[in-house]
């Protein structure tokens, strides 16, 4: 009997033991996740806890996160339980080439290969590194690079009867977005171009470093353009919003005068361009990389060995979407007819009656306007 007990002792002991060498073997570290994806059909990145039916990229990567293995259950109910953060919350139909999430997993063997086994084809994980402990992707990120494809249609006068698929996008009409999008660089009050902020709401101003379109390409017989924008962060729907305020510019809808316009104090009628052609290129973290990058414990974030493999996920499952769902869908096309809609003009007919009026009730005036998104 004694000897009964002593074997069974043993063995619950060694499984213990077993445990605890799993555990040790895979104990949870920080790390950060390289992801690419297309968004079309999800309601964006960020996940809306007990609201299935939105679909969100988070969605997906959480259920594959637990499926692998590298975190527990309960964890991908409550995010905050493996310190989750996302570099930026893509908006519905937004897609990404280089997002970036923050995290703690059990570091399991061949842990990319498992949790892109139970991720659909068009989201992938290109990329693991460990960070320092309090590293938070979204805090950590000191600018965001992303690109916006459209069909260069999309810049033809609005006087000009054109055939979408034949237009060419000339020189000069090229020089002109480029000056216009350039106008953008530096530090402005983009309260017009989001919504739910007023004037004077401080994070309203935000930092540019470069905007710029590329040279046109054709692809599937239409042409199209890459718009290219560096800023430290980015307001929900500012991006789209700047490239409708400039489509519409040169469309001959507004005058150039508008820009200026938009960033002070009055409320502006900023068009919003679909959200199709919106890919999350890249994030910075200049400053981590600096202080940490070559402390012989982490690595530097940067991708430089994975960009072949982002190229080939955008040219397989990123560009293919945005020409489909264009030809298709001919989302810019409809939304090309609704810049008539919009009333360019009547901020500037507000601030003269403003003008008149008394300073006090000005003041209130100036006060309430903010961006919406009722476009």
């Amino acid at each position: 009997e004694e000897n009964g007990h002593q074997n069974k002792r043993l063995k619950s002991d060694a499984d213990e033991e077993d445990a605890e060498d799993q555990n040790k073997k895979s104990p949870k570290r920080k790390i950060v996740l390289l992801m690419a994806y297309s968004g079309k059909g999800y309601h964006g990145m960020q996940r809306n806890v007990g609201s299935s039916q939105f679909k969100t990229i988070e969605d997906d990567l959480v259920s594959a996160l637990v499926q692998s293995g590298c975190i527990p259950e309960n964890h991908g109910e409550d995010m905050k339980k493996m310190s989750f953060q996302r570099c930026a919350r893509t908006d519905k139909g937004v897609s990404a080439a280089g997002q970036i999430v923050s995290l703690k997993v059990r570091l399991i063997d061949d842990i990319l290969e498992k949790i892109n086994n139970h991720l659909p084809s068009h989201i992938r994980i290109l990329g693991l590194k460990r960070v320092t402990g309090g590293f938070n992707s979204k805090n950590k990120c000191d600018a965001r690079t992303y690109s916006y494809m459209l069909p260069t249609f999309a810049f033809a006068h609005k006087d000009h009867d054109v055939q979408e698929e034949l237009y060419r996008l000339d020189r000069e009409t090229l020089e002109r977005v480029n000056k216009l999008l350039a106008c953008y660089k530096g530090t402005h009050n983009f309260h017009n171009f989001t919504s739910q902020k007023g004037p004077r709401d401080p994070s309203a101003k935000r930092y540019i470093m470069e905007m710029y379109c590329g040279e046109p390409f054709i692809r599937e017989k239409m042409e199209f353009a890459v718009i290219k924008v560096k800023g430290q962060s980015f307001m929900m729907h500012q991006i789209r919003k700047m490239i409708g305020l400039v489509i519409a510019i040169v469309k001959g809808y507004a005058a150039e005068s508008i820009m200026e316009r938009s960033w002070g104090e009055e409320k502006v009628d900023v068009p919003k361009a679909p959200g199709l052609g919106l890919v999350l290129e890249k994030v910075h973290f200049e400053k981590y990389n600096r202080r940490f990058g070559n402390d012989g414990l982490h690595e530097p974030l940067e991708w430089t060995e994975e960009e072949e493999k982002i190229a080939v996920f955008k040219e397989q499952y990123i560009y293919p979407t945005i020409i489909n769902t264009e030809r298709e869908e001919k989302s810019m096309a409809n939304w090309l007819n609704t810049l008539p809609i919009h009333d360019f003009n009547s901020s500037a007919v507000e601030m003269q009656t403003n003008n008149k009026n008394s300073k006090k009730s000005s003041d209130l005036e100036g006060s309430d306007g903010c961006g919406d998104d009722s476009d």
